[in-house]
């Protein structure tokens, strides 16, 4: 009987080929339609916010909670309710909330598109250029939302100021600096928590395609 050669066996066993358990084929199928999944998500998410964006929008818009709280403000300054100033504040904010939606609708038919124009018999090339493209789209809808925000601040601190032009009423400058104070303080922190929001709900997904993203990039380079 020949001696046992632990050590030949070995050798052996590790010269054996490794087969691959997919080839590049099936892995790009796999991945294509996991890339299908994430942008999915992503449409779907965008439609949740709109619709619920839509429907708060139109709650505060009939209740006037908007239009109570810049009165109050002006009240605080020292100003008077007038209809003219009340009426332009108004029409301000409709516009700024017709904008908004316009534009989350217009990024929610943007998803929609990427979703549709991902197929899964798309060749690799093709593939890694949609999903680049969706990245940068979600990327413009984060930046676009947090501007909107930033523009609708402004839009209220402007109509403070003008509203105590048009009466010309110089505030007591204590008052002044607390209401500056709280519109960058609020500003700030409705920023912060858009961010925050956008960076957990679509940076987690983000991440995943980032993943799927990698692995098409080096199937293309050993293709």
């Amino acid at each position: 009987m020949p001696d046992f050669d632990l050590d030949s066996l070995k050798k052996m066993w590790q010269e054996q080929p490794v087969q691959k358990k997919y080839d590049d084929t099936e892995i790009l199928q796999m991945l294509n339609r996991k890339s299908r999944n994430y942008v999915k998500y992503i449409f779907w998410i965008s439609v949740a916010e709109f619709v619920f964006f839509s429907a708060l929008g139109l709650f505060y818009f009939f209740r006037g909670e908007e239009s109570t709280s810049f009165i109050k403000v002006l009240e605080r300054l020292g100003a008077q309710k007038t209809p003219e100033v009340e009426s332009n504040f108004d029409n301000a904010y409709l516009i700024v909330k017709i904008l908004s939606l316009l534009i989350t609708a217009y990024f929610v038919y943007k998803f929609y598109q990427n979703y549709r124009k991902i197929k899964i018999e798309e060749n690799l090339k093709g593939l890694i250029t949609r999903i680049i493209k969706f990245k940068k789209t979600v990327n413009a809808f984060i930046l676009i939302s947090i501007a909107l925000l930033i523009a609708f601040t402004s839009v209220f601190t402007a109509f403070i100021f003008y509203a105590l032009n048009t009466q010309n009423i110089e505030p007591k400058s204590a008052d002044l600096t607390i209401v500056i104070v709280g519109i960058i303080v609020s500003t700030v922190l409705s920023v912060s928590l858009i961010w925050l929001y956008y960076k957990l709900v679509y940076g987690i997904i983000i991440k995943k395609l980032d993943r799927n993203l990698k692995q098409l990039k080096e199937i293309d380079s050993h293709s």
